[in-house]
């Protein structure tokens, strides 16, 4: 375990109970692990914490907005890559923060959220009432409310030991679902309570149906059921929480298992309640089709202040141009250039002729060259794109070189130095890498680890199995829609 030191809000002794509690630390568990696959193959080199999202690694949004909201003490849980995120952190602003500490929890075991809370919870470091978010999520709701509506419950019932985050969609032919790529989440609450009764976010229901409880019903006198609300994936959790994770090792998944386990479990009664969130924003990035999407709603300052000319960019004083078009104060750019709106532009990033880049992200240190076209793309940092490639709604990693004339058609992801030759055309949802893939995709619960010794990273069972595809390219289809 690394601890990152900050200064922390103190107090002379209380003289009542409820004036004490008030002054323990408000403390987070950010979960640096998604335990999925669907950032493969990328995350089979760097963890998805620290990928990009519009130039900022997605950790820093988590963490500037724990801040923002009040937190004072997180610890970071990381497993797969964790030496990376331990030495971004080492390095980063978080390190001195007033009234605000980091600690990173390593573990090289745990393949889920659940193995990570019991570890956490083996480790004593909870102290009280604590908020529960990964390390992909981006928001800048406040938590004052949230809070006082779960402390208030718990004074009056302490089987209330959580309280859900949640947001409504506004009503769109496009549903919050489509938009972020994820299953139609639909959910049932007291409407008078705000008790959460039911929860089911997988296609098991046929045509629109959905099969509920005789007791459920017989219980509740009021049902309010929602298919328009999002799970933004940040909880209010009291100490409890970690323990029931410890009691119930069948608890893996932090929605499919632990969520459901306590709403049918009638011995324990324990219960989970929920907070509406309506102008803030709070989003996870599940997939490429949500990290395009949050990706978009930064641009468009849906999450002021966690936006590129605020936040992040102090130290190269990037400037929000017309029509939603950001710029760095060292890009150097060609006259005949064109940058379309909605577009980020990184530091030190040279473009050259006649090239036009619309609707797109192009990190630190790339070198453009003329004639380009990006549409819709994400371009990492140190990428070079010489004359005459054209690049369509699709992911760039760091240090890939595009010779002259290459074409990277709709929904195609280039992952970390990869060299696609001249005129060569990447199929449309491709994924490219040079790290040999594993044979077997195993469960969407499953943790990538490193092999330190090989450089090649594997799932655990690939690990005992010490089977793969040969070195070099590899070329898959990719579930990236843009």
């Amino acid at each position: 375990m690394v601890a990152k030191k900050g200064g922390s809000r103190g107090g002379g002794a209380s003289e009542v109970a409820e004036e004490d509690l008030a002054r323990v630390p408000l403390q987070a568990i950010l979960l640096a692990d998604s335990f999925a696959q669907k950032f493969r193959p990328i995350t089979l080199e760097r963890p998805k914490v620290l990928l990009p999202l519009v130039n900022v690694p997605m950790i820093d949004y988590t963490l500037a907005w724990l801040e923002s909201a009040g937190v004072e003490e997180v610890f970071v849980f990381c497993c797969a890559h964790s030496k990376q995120v331990v030495d971004y952190l080492d390095n980063s602003k978080w390190f001195d923060q007033p009234n605000f500490s980091v600690t990173t929890i390593e573990s090289h075991n745990s393949v889920s959220a659940g193995d990570a809370l019991r570890l956490i919870y083996e480790r004593n470091v909870i102290n009280g009432d604590f908020i529960l978010i990964s390390g992909d999520t981006v928001s800048n709701m406040l938590l004052t409310q949230a809070l006082r509506e779960h402390k208030e419950r718990r004074r009056k019932d302490s089987n209330a030991v959580m309280t859900m985050v949640v947001k409504q969609s506004k009503p769109s032919p496009v549903t919050l679902q489509s938009r972020l790529g994820t299953e139609e989440l639909i959910i049932a609450i007291d409407p008078d309570t705000k008790q959460l009764l039911y929860y089911e976010d997988k296609a098991d229901h046929l045509k629109g149906t959905i099969t509920l409880d005789k007791v459920l019903l017989a219980d509740n006198p009021s049902i309010s059921l929602h298919n328009d609300r999002q799970d933004c994936y940040i909880d209010i959790c009291s100490p409890e929480v970690l323990s029931l994770f410890t009691d119930n090792f069948d608890y893996q998944h932090l929605r499919r298992h632990f969520v459901k386990g306590l709403l049918v479990d009638d011995i324990m009664g324990y219960k989970i309640f929920t907070h509406e969130i309506h102008s803030s924003y709070a989003a996870r990035i599940d997939n490429f089709r949500s990290y395009d999407t949050i990706s978009k709603d930064i641009i468009q300052r849906w999450t002021y202040p966690l936006v590129p000319d605020v936040q992040f960019f102090r130290n190269c004083a990037t400037k929000l141009e017309r029509q939603g078009m950001y710029r760095a104060s060292g890009v150097r750019q060609s006259r005949s250039a064109t940058i379309g709106p909605f577009s980020v532009i990184g530091n030190g990033t040279t473009i050259g002729d006649n090239t036009v880049i619309s609707n797109s992200v192009v990190g630190e240190g790339c070198t453009i060259g003329s004639n380009v076209s990006i549409e819709g793309c994400y371009i990492w940092h140190t990428v070079t794109i010489e004359d005459g490639c054209k690049l369509r709604h699709a992911i760039v990693c760091d240090g890939v070189l595009m010779k002259s004339g290459a074409i990277l058609e709709p929904g195609g992801v280039l992952s970390f130095k990869v060299v696609i030759g001249q005129q060569f055309v990447v199929p449309a949802y491709s994924k490219v890498s040079l790290l040999r893939q594993p044979i077997k995709q195993d469960s969407d619960e499953e943790l990538e680890y490193a092999d330190e010794g090989s450089g090649i990273v594997e799932t655990p069972s690939e690990l005992k199995k010490k089977k793969g595809r040969g070195s070099g390219t590899v070329l898959k289809p990719c579930g990236y829609n843009a």
